[in-house]
């Protein structure tokens, strides 16, 4: 059998664990016990608030539109214009060519693909030479990209 001193000593020594656990630094055993409550609360919370952070990047990663890539470079008498998407969508690739048209940009050769993802790199000349700018060109295709009826 278990002496009286031996259960003493035993729930002695589980409450230093629990003191230095919590980080108590109460003396008596109710104040340690009040202590580890209040960290047992903290804990509860912080795991609350960190599955709230976990669930709102994940529906963050589902709902965030995959954003395209485009780099346009200004060549002699015109722009290498490069697209890509992770992801293609009909209509896409007529609604670029519509924002060149806009622009006023012919295409004189391009190269597309629409299978799986999207890519486009096209060679595009300025109908008034010097008017557009690369940087307007990269926004109009981000904008057509943003306006398409399927995206």
């Amino acid at each position: 059998m278990v002496s009286r001193e031996q259960k003493r000593a035993s729930f002695h020594e589980k409450l230093q664990v629990l003191r230095s656990v919590t980080h108590s630094h109460a003396g008596n055993k109710m104040s340690i016990i009040a202590d580890a409550a209040t960290y047992i609360k903290e804990l509860t919370q912080k795991i609350a608030k960190l599955n709230q952070e976990i669930a709102s990047a994940q529906h963050g990663k589902i709902c965030q539109e995959p954003s395209p890539l485009v780099s346009v470079e200004v060549l002699e008498k015109g722009f290498l214009i490069n697209v890509f998407m992770d992801k293609s969508s009909p209509g896409l690739l007529s609604t670029i060519l519509e924002a060149f048209d806009e622009l006023g940009l012919t295409v004189l050769e391009a190269r597309a693909s629409c299978a799986g993802s999207f890519r486009l790199e096209a060679v595009g000349e300025d109908e008034v030479v010097g008017v557009i700018d690369a940087h307007a060109v990269e926004q109009a295709v981000v904008q057509a990209i943003k306006n398409c009826p399927s995206n």
